[in-house]
């Protein structure tokens, strides 16, 4: 297969990441001497803390320091042995009394993310399937990593997509004995719950399906004894339902508790269940803190602690009614999440609470999609009632200013949550008083001559080149090869032209460029679910051109602001069509325009490689090789001029009907073969166009040996303005292709008729890098800018991209 650079999902996090670090919101270092969590002091600046995740304040409570600090003193700072041979002192007294709360016998780890490793691994059998939320912790995601390994089928889901769910269950009932559904109570970022009683009659609707909930972010805050959300939902724990809660965070200690009605089973996890037999236990300090808590727990001080913390929860609820803030799934959790849209507004918000003197948490890309980048409120009992009313007042000022900074608005922030939306505000006069848009729906409402002196020389993308994009897919009865076409140029009040570019807007493969071996896995599912994975994407460009397809002045000195109109001017499209990404592409990777893409909501990821030719001319095979390395000499040497005797090459500006059956099953087997960018399958009817279309030619190779039979190898090539030629689409006859080097040869072949007609450039397209860079091509590096409605197909695609890694090596 043929072998293309694909994005790391990784990267992408990474400078995410890296760019908020930057803005000085990320990786910081409390600097407190002392910690009471109502304050907390960074860079020399003491602020209110609305970033705990310790709602109920426990870890400051003096009774569990009290308790951990006896325990040091008694036991040690550590009991350094496996709980599989014998457990310190105080873990019967922990176990007895999380019992008495839950009335259940727990199951007690380390920590959470050591408890979903030890549980998930023995709990699901190798029978069985998973379905994970996508918002599910990582920590459950990762512990269901193991069990693909073992071939056990894990699918995701949209983010509480019941519909969804319901469809995998279904889809699964007749492969496997138990289904589990991996969810939170209460998710982290937005402090939205799981739909329980949903949950609770699917489980009832299909005897096969069973729950697993971590909801380490309900615990203490709700329920009777605080035995946490989902307890306080369900009531009683069915047999069919397993849930993970927490001695850390709310409950103010370490650890993790597990909870499952079926006695075997409890033992058979607690007997032999990985971390739960290899690492070491909780510290004595751990355990005495967490007793110290369950006391507090079982007594009525729970009640009106839930109550104190309810009432702050109520109150700031109550101002944030009083404004118009964009405050996502509101609700009665301790968690808030403020919708910014992009990350420049959040860095500016966060960094104007932090001047006021208000810590809070930036929830951004991968936790949220990038577009969908805020900042999380989290309330507790440290926070006094002054000090929330001086955080939603401090909110409330500074987040027009933050928009009016960072040219956003609210308007756009609730769309891009899909909350009380209201119509898109266009661009404002005043915001363009010096410049001015264009958006035109076909090329012939714009002039040629204005459209090729800026776009012409690229690609199949002058003006010509968009007229045979647009008769061929404009209007095609196949929906995977469909395009709506749209024109934008931004120029300035004396009409020079600043920049001007087109998007398409159709369905793309969510798997276009993941690697061959996924594609493979998701082409078999499309065989009877032809739009499985896929996405409406509003794209710059088209899936038929690549290269430079924007046009921007650099030396304006309004070219970035001509950029961000565009950016809106696309995002309001986007939002029109309500598609499921915007793209934009293809820039090189050091563009000077990247931190102002980023900052608008978009992530970028690394394109495949383009491989161009520019500027041959020769007229002997000599002259030739002397272009290329001494290495890629030897290579044409042995295996391109030798065979090129073996074939007769013909130029054809028009193929038969015959002819174009023929091209077309060629293109056919090349694309059963080359899942390098994985695009739909285009229609005979769109080369029946080429044949209509002057610019296009076709470089038709028949073997001398085999001249009863057709010809063997077929390249389709766009002929622009006389500058740039382009090799668009390949056919070819594997039976030959390996014994006369079919595509080496349909290659240099398209090399030697662009010299001949004297082109400057030839455009080669994507794939199969390294057989073009022996032949003299350039390799340039390229990059996307990604904006998407949630981040499921992405994770999906790095997910099977990891499982098929994993299946490689073994």
């Amino acid at each position: 297969m043929v072998k293309i650079k694909h994005n790391n999902f990784i990267d992408t996090v990474d400078e995410v990441l890296s760019g908020a670090k930057k803005e000085g919101v990320l990786h910081l270092y409390a600097e407190d001497k002392v910690l009471t969590g109502r304050t907390i002091q960074i860079k020399g600046k003491e602020m209110f803390h609305f970033g705990t995740t310790g709602y109920l304040g426990l870890e400051q409570d003096g009774r569990l320091k009290d308790a951990a600090i006896q325990a040091i003193r008694n036991y040690g700072t550590q009991f350094p042995l496996s709980k599989s041979y014998i457990s310190h002192p105080l873990y019967s007294e922990l176990e007895s009394k999380i019992e008495q709360m839950y009335a259940i016998p727990p199951i007690i780890t380390k920590n959470s993310t050591l408890g979903h490793l030890a549980v998930i691994p023995t709990l699901i059998r190798d029978e069985d399937a998973v379905i994970m939320d996508h918002q599910v912790h990582w920590s459950v995601q990762n512990a269901c990593q193991l069990l693909k390994l073992r071939g056990i089928p894990v699918e995701m889901i949209r983010h509480s997509n019941l519909e969804m769910l319901e469809d995998k269950i279904r889809q699964l009932t007749s492969k496997c004995n138990k289904i589990w559904y991996m969810a939170d109570g209460v998710y982290s970022m937005f402090g939205d719950y799981a739909p329980i009683p949903e949950l609770l009659t699917l489980t009832q609707k299909y005897s096969q399906f069973n729950l697993y909930f971590d909801d380490v972010h309900g615990m203490s805050w709700k329920g009777k004894n605080g035995t946490g959300f989902v307890f306080d939902a369900i009531k009683e724990l069915p047999e069919n339902c397993i849930v993970v809660s927490t001695l850390s965070k709310t409950f103010g200690a370490s650890g993790a508790t597990l909870f499952c009605k079926n006695q075997k089973l409890r033992e058979k996890i607690k007997n032999f269940g990985g971390p739960l037999t290899f690492s070491a236990q909780l510290e004595p300090a751990s355990v005495a803190a967490a007793i110290a808590s369950a006391d507090i727990h079982l007594s009525p001080e729970i009640e009106w602690r839930q109550k104190d913390l309810a009432d702050k929860i109520g109150y700031f609820n109550q101002l944030l009614s009083l404004g118009n803030l964009p405050i996502i799934s509101k609700n009665d959790s301790p968690v808030f999440f403020l919708g910014m849209g992009t990350p420049a507004t959040a860095y500016n918000f966060v960094q104007r609470l932090f001047n006021e003197g208000f810590f809070l948490n930036l929830g951004i890309y991968p936790a949220v999609p990038i577009k969908n980048t805020g900042i999380r409120i989290t309330l507790s009992s440290h926070n006094q009632q002054q000090d929330i009313t001086a955080l939603a007042e401090a909110m409330e000022f500074h987040f027009s200013k933050a928009l009016e900074e960072t040219d956003n608005s609210e308007n756009k922030i609730r769309r891009a949550f899909g909350i009380d939306s209201r119509k898109a505000e266009k661009i404002s006069e005043s915001k363009r008083e010096d410049l001015y848009s264009e958006e035109k729906s076909t090329i012939q409402e714009i002039e040629k001559s204005e459209w090729n002196q800026y776009m012409g020389k690229q690609n199949i993308f002058d003006w010509e080149g968009l007229v045979y994009l647009e008769n061929t897919f404009s209007q095609h009865p196949d929906p995977t090869n469909q395009w709506d076409f749209y024109y934008y140029t931004i120029k300035d009040n004396e009409g020079n032209i600043i920049l001007m570019t087109f998007f398409t807007y159709g369905l793309w493969k969510d798997d276009m460029l993941a690697t061959e071996s996924v594609s493979i896995h998701l082409e078999e599912i499309r065989k009877t679910n032809p739009l499985y994975l896929t996405s409406k994407v509003l794209s710059m460009g088209s899936l038929f051109t690549e290269g430079r397809h924007c046009f921007i002045n650099h030396e304006h000195p309004l070219a970035e602001k001509a950029l961000k109109i565009l950016l809106d001017k696309v995002e309001e499209k986007y939002n029109e069509l309500d598609a499921d990404m915007l793209v934009l592409r293809d820039f090189e990777e050091d563009n000077k325009y990247n931190k102002a893409i980023l900052d608008q909501g978009y992530f970028k990821i690394d394109m495949p490689e383009s491989c161009v030719i520019e500027n041959q001319s020769w007229r002997t095979y000599e002259e030739f090789t002397k272009t290329l390395s001494s290495r890629s000499r030897k290579h044409f040497n042995k295996e391109i001029e030798p065979y090129e005797k073996c074939y007769d090459v013909v130029i054809k500006d028009k193929l038969n009907k015959s002819e174009i059956v023929r091209a077309y099953q060629l293109y056919n087997n090349v694309k059963d073969n080359n899942y390098a960018i994985n695009t739909f399958r285009y229609t005979q009817e769109i080369f029946e166009n080429m044949n209509e279309c002057p610019n296009w030619e076709f470089i038709v190779l028949t073997l001398k040996t085999e001249t009863e039979n057709p010809f063997v190898g077929v390249m389709f090539c766009y002929k622009n303005n006389n500058h740039t030629y382009v090799p668009e689409l390949i056919g070819m006859d594997y039976k030959w292709a390996k014994e006369y080097q079919l595509y080496r040869q349909l290659l240099f072949q398209t090399i030697k008729r662009a010299n001949s007609l004297q082109f400057q450039k030839i455009d080669f397209g994507v794939s199969a890098s390294f057989e073009k860079r022996k032949l003299g091509a350039q390799i340039i590096s390229k990059v996307a800018y990604v904006q998407a409605r949630d981040n499921y197909a992405m994770e999906l695609m790095n997910t099977l991209q990891n499982d098929y890694k994993s299946i490689a090596k073994e």
